[in-house]
This record gives structure tokens, sequence and C-alpha cells, in this order.
């Protein structure tokens, strides 16, 4: 059962994976992709761990305690039961929130009606992906998923786990205009994590980080330190 559910764990609490909400975790095992900064890479194998009846138990007990869970991976809509899951989420009081890499568009658009928010990673620019993940057709995946998403009414937010060993500062800012100019308002940079030492990347140059503000309704610089 646990490995047909693809689970790999649960954080009870966070206030950071939902900005403005306090949310349980749910991660979903599995991932096609093999991005070399991976923040999840023990996520990738398919295999979970944890049943999800298990895991809805606990969540029901949470119930007043949080505002709701985000599921995030690894890359969730690998997992053919998350719009199950999504709706009985909702079903127990919580929002329903996805962070999802774009993978599956069209797995994408029929979770859609369970969904209240959506942080879509969008890694790169177009014809940069493939080196990027390791996959073809990645990017039209990814900015499909974009589409579908601004084409919808549910709450999202685009974000970017920058390093300038693949994506030069000025390539970032180019990135951002093409954001902005799809429709993105709401856009944030994460600092990347060396995957073997953990330590932090460089932190956003002050000018381009005043540049990217300029682009959004709202943006954030998530680096550790700036």
């Amino acid at each position: 059962m646990c490995c047909a559910d693809r689970l790999g764990g649960v954080t009870p609490f966070s206030s950071v994976d939902w900005p403005g909400r306090l949310s349980a975790v749910v991660f979903v095992q599995g991932c096609p992709w093999r991005c070399a900064y991976c923040h999840n890479p023990h996520l990738q194998p398919t295999a979970g761990r944890l049943s999800w009846p298990g895991v809805a138990g606990w969540l029901a007990q949470r119930r007043g305690l949080l505002d709701a869970v985000v599921f995030s991976g690894g890359e969730p809509l690998l997992a053919g039961a998350l719009p199950q899951w999504l709706a009985q989420v909702r079903a127990m009081g919580f929002q329903a929130g996805l962070h999802t890499a774009g993978i599956y568009p069209e797995r994408l658009r029929g979770a859609l009606s369970q969904l209240d928010w959506v942080g879509l990673d969008i890694k790169t620019l177009p014809d940069r992906y493939e080196r990027l993940t390791g996959v073809a057709g990645s990017a039209s995946q990814a900015w499909a998923s974009l589409d579908i998403l601004l084409a919808s009414q549910v709450a999202m937010e685009c974000r970017t786990t920058w390093h300038p060993g693949w994506l030069a500062p000025e390539a970032l800012l180019e990135l951002a205009q093409a954001l902005a100019g799809r429709g993105v308002r709401r856009y944030a940079v994460q600092q990347a994590r060396d995957p073997q030492t953990r330590a932090p990347g460089p932190a956003l140059p002050s000018g381009i980080r005043q540049a990217l503000g300029r682009l959004f309704e709202h943006f954030e610089d998530r680096s550790f330190a700036h």
C-alpha cells in the first residue's frame, strides 16, 4: 500500500511552503527529471514509505491547527491518486496547495478544481531546460503548465531556484521579463544549495534584485542572506 501511494514524508508545520499560510507538507516520491541542484534528491525514486490512509488520519487530527496542506516532492502530479488526496484534504476543511515543476500539464489541468494555490517552478529559459533537467521536451511541458495556470482562477506563484553557475544574473533577469510579459504577478527567487555540502550558493546581486522587484506586483528574494 505505501509504495503504491508514493509518499516519502510529512513536515508537520511550515510557514514558508505556502506564503501566508501555516501548512503541513506532504512529500510525494518520484520525479523523472534529474536537475543537478535538486533540493530533495532522496525523493526521486518512486517507492514511498508512508500510506495515504495513515497520513490522512494524521491530518484529520490537525484540523483547527493548520490552514492548509501542500503536496510537494519529487513531483506530486506523478501520483495518480493526487486529485483524490486533494479532495479529501479540502473535505477536512484545509486549503490545498501544490508544488510542481510543470512536468505533466494535462494532469495539472485535471487537478485545478481541487487546488487553492500552486507554486510553479520555472527553472530557466526554454532553450536551456534540457541541459538542466536531462530530459528532452521539458521546456514545453513547464511552459505549457504556466499557460494553463495563468488561464485559470487558481492563485499561483512562479519560483526559480538560482545559482550563477547555471544561470547568469542577466539571464535570470531575461527569464523574469519573459514571465512578467506572460502575465505572472508573483515571483520568487530561491537560493540554491550545494547538493553535497548543503552550503548556500551566492545571493542575488542587489541590482538584479531591484530590477526583479520592478517587474512584478509581488517579488520575493528567498536568499538565506542578502
